[in-house]
C-alpha cells in the first residue's frame, strides 16, 4: 500500500510538471539589495503575485545582493548572460548602463497611458535617459528633517530657527547635540549645495563643482560643525542612531531608512528641511533617488518580467511596501489611501519631495563622487578652503568627463 501511495505521488508530481511545461512554466528572477522590513515586504508582494499567477505557471524568485557589490555585480553579470530578468536600482547609474548598452532594456514600447500617468511628478523622468524610458519607478528616497518631539515639539521652517533650537539642545562637552547628521558624506552635503543654487552637474551634465554657491554652502556647513550649533565629530550612521535613541540629538537629517533604527519609545516626526536664510530663503534641496524596476538586457522573459514590474509598481503592491516595508512608493494613487495619507512619517517624506531635486541619471554622475568626497574631506579637515578644494575637484571632474567622452580606439 505504501509503495502504491508513493507511486501515485510520483505520478502526480510528474503530471504536474508536464502540465506546467505545457503551460509554458516561467521563472522570473529579481535581484534587490533590501534587508529587514523592506525585504520582508517585497517578499510578501512576490508571494501575492506568485499565488495569483500559479495557474499560468509563472513564478518570481528574489535574490538579495549585498549593496556594496550590487552595482558591480549587475555590470559584470548581465552582459555575460548571468544576470536576472529584473533588478531594482536607483537612477544614478542608469546613464552609464544605457550608454554601455549591456545592462538595461528600453521599455518605452511596452508603456501604456496608465503607466505614464500612475506615478508622482518627475518619477518617470528619473527612468528616462536621452528620451528613452528604461524602467518603471518603484520608490523614492530623500533626506528630510527628523526630530525628537520631546526635545523639539515644533518643526523649524528656516535655517536660523533650526540653529536656534539646536543650539538650545546642545551640550557638546556632555556629548549632547541639537543637530546630528552624516555631514561628511557628499550626498548629505549636496542638499546644501543645491539649496544655495550650486550642485554637481548642470542641465547639460557639465561639471559645476567650483561654483561660488557651493563654496558658500560649505562655509555654512563649517559654521554648523564648529560653532553654531556645533555638530558631533566623526558622525557615523551608528553614532547618529545612538544619539537619537538616547535622547542626545534633537534633530537628525536622514532618510526613511532611519526609522528602521529608531527605538520604539522615541516619539519622532518628519518635516521638510528648512529654508536657508543664508541663501535668500531658498529651501534646502536634497537629492531624490528614485529606485526603478529594470529589465536586464538579454532576459528571455521580457513580457512576463514587464508584467511583474507592472504589478510591482501598481497601487496594491505600493500599499504593502509603504505600510509593511516603510518605503515611499512612486505610485501616486497609494497616497490617497487613508492608512498611507494618515501616516505622519510617510506624509512628511512625501512633502519633502516637493522641494527635492532628482539626482542626475547621466553617465557623468558616477564620476562626481570621488572628487566631491575628496573636496569635502579636505574642507572639513581644514586642509583647504572651500573655494580652493572645489576648484581642484572641478578640474578632476572635468578630466574624468573628458576621458568618458573621448572616442575609444
Amino acid at each position: 500500500m505504501a509503495i502504491a501511495r508513493a507511486f501515485s505521488l510520483i505520478l502526480l508530481m510528474f503530471l504536474a510538471a508536464c502540465n506546467a511545461k505545457e503551460r509554458g512554466s516561467t521563472e522570473i528572477t529579481l535581484w534587490h539589495a533590501y534587508r529587514g522590513a523592506e525585504a520582508d515586504a517585497l517578499q510578501a508582494v512576490v508571494e501575492i503575485y506568485n499565488s495569483a499567477n500559479a495557474a499560468r505557471g509563472v513564478q518570481v524568485r528574489t535574490l538579495p545582493v549585498p549593496f556594496d557589490a550590487y552595482a558591480d555585480k549587475i555590470s559584470a553579470a548581465v552582459p555575460r548572460g548571468r544576470g536576472p530578468d529584473l533588478f531594482l536600482f536607483a537612477q544614478d547609474r542608469l546613464g552609464g548602463w544605457a550608454e554601455a548598452g549591456q545592462a538595461v532594456e528600453p521599455i518605452g514600447f511596452l508603456l501604456e497611458e496608465r503607466h505614464r500617468s500612475r506615478f508622482l511628478p518627475n518619477m518617470l523622468e528619473a527612468m528616462t535617459y536621452r528620451g528613452q524610458v528604461y524602467g518603471l519607478p518603484f520608490n523614492f528616497k530623500s533626506l528630510a528633517l527628523i526630530r525628537n518631539t520631546a526635545l523639539a515639539p515644533e518643526a523649524p521652517t528656516t535655517s536660523q530657527e533650526l540653529a536656534a533650537i539646536a543650539r538650545a539642545n546642545t551640550q557638546a562637552a556632555r556629548g549632547i547635540y541639537g543637530l546630528a547628521f552624516q555631514y561628511q558624506n557628499f550626498d548629505f552635503q549636496a542638499a546644501l549645495l543645491n539649496g544655495f543654487g550650486g550642485g554637481a552637474l548642470d542641465e547639460r551634465n557639465r561639471a559645476i563643482l567650483d561654483r561660488a554657491e557651493n563654496a558658500r554652502a560649505f562655509e555654512l556647513l563649517l559654521r554648523w560643525k564648529d560653532e553654531d550649533p556645533k555638530l558631533p565629530p566623526e558622525p557615523s550612521g551608528a553614532l547618529i542612531t545612538s544619539l537619537f535613541n538616547s535622547q542626545r540629538a534633537a534633530f537628525v537629517i536622514s532618510g526613511p531608512w532611519f526609522f528602521g533604527e529608531v527605538a520604539p519609545e522615541i516619539a519622532a516626526a518628519v518635516s521638510p528641511l528648512p529654508t536657508l536664510d543664508e541663501a535668500g530663503g531658498a529651501p534646502i534641496r536634497p537629492w531624490v533617488f528614485v529606485e526603478g524596476v529594470f529589465i536586464a538586457q538579454g532576459s528571455k522573459n521580457v513580457d512576463e518580467a514587464f508584467a511583474f514590474a507592472d504589478f510591482l509598481t501598481g497601487p496594491d503592491a505600493a500599499a504593502v511596501m509603504a505600510a509593511q516595508g516603510r518605503q515611499l512608493p512612486a505610485n501616486a494613487e497609494v497616497y490617497q489611501r487613508r492608512e498611507i495619507a494618515d501616516d505622519p512619517v510617510l506624509a512628511g517624506f512625501r512633502q519633502q519631495l516637493d522641494s527635492a531635486v532628482l539626482i542626475p541619471n547621466a553617465a557623468e554622475m558616477a564620476l562626481v563622487w570621488a572628487p566631491g568626497e575628496q573636496a569635502s574631506r579636505r574642507i572639513l579637515r581644514k586642509e583647504a578652503g572651500p573655494a580652493a578644494a572645489l576648484a581642484d575637484a572641478q578640474a578632476a571632474l572635468e578630466r574624468s568627463i573628458a576621458d568618458l567622452r573621448r572616442p575609444q580606439p
